[in-house]
């Protein structure tokens, strides 16, 4: 119904944003419909006849009152965001009859209980469009536009729904920095202003202080907290723009911090909340689960442990097999296959994501390959070409430092997932321990030159 752009909402800004209703509790002929912006600033419309009114005639309603270009169009969406689901709405749907039937998506899509559920209700926000490619996002200069994407990529970075490694969150940081303070100035107190807004700046794991009679006696000398010198240095480093106009500085700065961003894999995803089983550790530890978050956009999957912050598991489209079970077989689950080894023995391993929003991932993922594979591929750095590199990005997007980073939080940690491991033989699976029954899947990448491969047997696996 929604293409799976629904997902879970988990992070604290979303659910700060969403207690105050857009859409649910107004007249059906006429009232003032709030829209919300990345920046938490709420554009309110006046609508004739909400009732029947489309996503399409709200989101052109927006773009008018913004004067935004016509390439907002394709960049931006219609959400409906409350702390427990998230909707990226089609141009057809209609957000007033959504919001109305807002208490069974959220009985069918989480498992939220019902008094949340009773007193859960969504705003509507204006978001980035899962489905708007990266490359396209490097070819807008309008100011405005350029203004509301990096609006959203901060806040997901300061809610570490982006993880990322300390360097970038410093990088980062100064960009904001130069954005809402001005030009690093030598001699001024820099430290102490950035000191005092650091959550400003700086994901909240990384602004904590330790707390205590230690601390106490340490008073006003004590030690910075990780990545605050770093942002100081950082800060220092963010170049100037060549124009000396200050709005097209910023425009410059915004530009610099999505560039930045697109180095994470899973920027511009749909996030969804599942649980993964974690690895046995003894008899005891049998059966506990780990809360993840999963991200998916038009290049891969991305599985985030939602408490350490970090990546477990990252695959592009080509390099996985995926399905669902639905609730009427057993527990919703979306599986996902990919190569690996076990002991040095190369096996197919499967991972099992617990959701009831496994069927959305599902759809999401095949209507992501299938816009992939209509897009005529990209030649190497198309996205810069004809445009000056920004201030302060220093990195072309190919590059992706962090990603050669040993403990980076955007590597795998395959190590940390409780996966099922086999090998086809035929119509029989040869399975390596944990000895279970298992499935294999059709739904893959199936046009194009893929690296995801069947493993064949071999006489030293377990014969299931």
């Amino acid at each position: 119904m929604m293409d799976g752009t629904e997902g879970n909402a988990p992070q604290p800004c979303a659910a700060e944003r969403s207690h105050r209703s857009s859409v649910s509790s107004v007249g059906a002929r006429g009232a003032d419909v709030l829209v919300y912006l990345a920046d938490d600033t709420v554009l309110p419309l006046a609508a004739e006849h909400l009732s029947s009114l489309s996503a399409h005639e709200l989101h052109r309603a927006v773009r008018e009152a913004l004067q935004l270009p016509d390439i907002a169009l394709d960049a931006f969406a219609l959400w409906l965001v409350s702390p427990l689901l998230e909707v990226q709405l089609k141009p057809k749907h209609q957000p007033y009859k959504l919001g109305r039937q807002w208490p069974e998506l959220l009985l069918r899509f989480t498992d939220a209980p019902d008094d949340d559920v009773a007193t859960d209700e969504p705003s509507l926000q204006f978001r980035r469009n899962v489905f708007f490619p990266k490359r396209r996002e490097l070819q807008i200069h309008d100011e405005a536009v350029l203004r509301l994407l990096y609006e959203e990529a901060k806040g997901n970075v300061l809610t570490a729904r982006y993880p990322c490694d300390v360097e970038d969150c410093e990088a980062l940081g100064a960009l904001v920095c130069r954005v809402q303070l001005g030009p690093y100035q030598p001699g001024q107190p820099a430290a102490c202003t950035l000191r005092e807004k650091l959550d400003s700046f700086l994901p909240a794991h990384l602004c904590k202080r330790g707390h205590g009679l230690f601390a106490a006696l340490r008073g006003r000398g004590a030690k910075p907290v990780v990545g605050e010198q770093g942002l100081l240095d950082a800060y220092r480093q963010v170049k100037e723009a060549l124009d000396s106009e200050h709005e097209a500085s910023l425009s410059t700065h915004h530009r610099a911090y999505l560039l930045k961003c697109h180095e994470l894999p899973f920027y511009g995803s749909a996030f969804f909340h599942g649980e993964i089983d974690k690895p046995a550790q003894g008899f005891l530890h049998r059966g506990r689960r780990k809360p993840v978050s999963v991200a998916i956009n038009l290049e891969g999957v991305h599985v985030i442990d939602s408490r350490e912050k970090y990546v477990l598991l990252g695959l592009g489209f080509q390099e996985l097999s995926w399905d669902h079970t639905s609730p009427e077989e057993e527990e919703s689950v979306l599986w996902l296959e990919f190569d690996g080894d076990n002991e040095g023995t190369p096996v197919n391993k499967l991972l099992k994501i617990y959701s009831k929003q496994a069927e959305l991932m599902s759809s999401l993922i095949e209507y992501c390959i299938e816009l992939s594979q209509a897009m005529e591929p990209a030649a190497p750095q198309e996205s810069m070409s004809g445009a000056p590199q920004a201030p302060g990005a220093s990195i072309a997007p190919s590059q992706r430092p962090q990603l050669r980073r040993q403990g980076s939080v955007v590597c795998s940690r395959l190590q940390h997932l409780a996966t099922i491991d086999y090998v086809e033989d035929g119509d029989h699976i040869r399975r390596v321990r944990p000895k279970r029954t298992t499935s294999f899947f059709s739904r893959q990448l199936s046009m194009g030159q893929g690296s995801y491969t069947v493993v064949q047997p071999s006489d030293s696996l377990e014969q299931g």
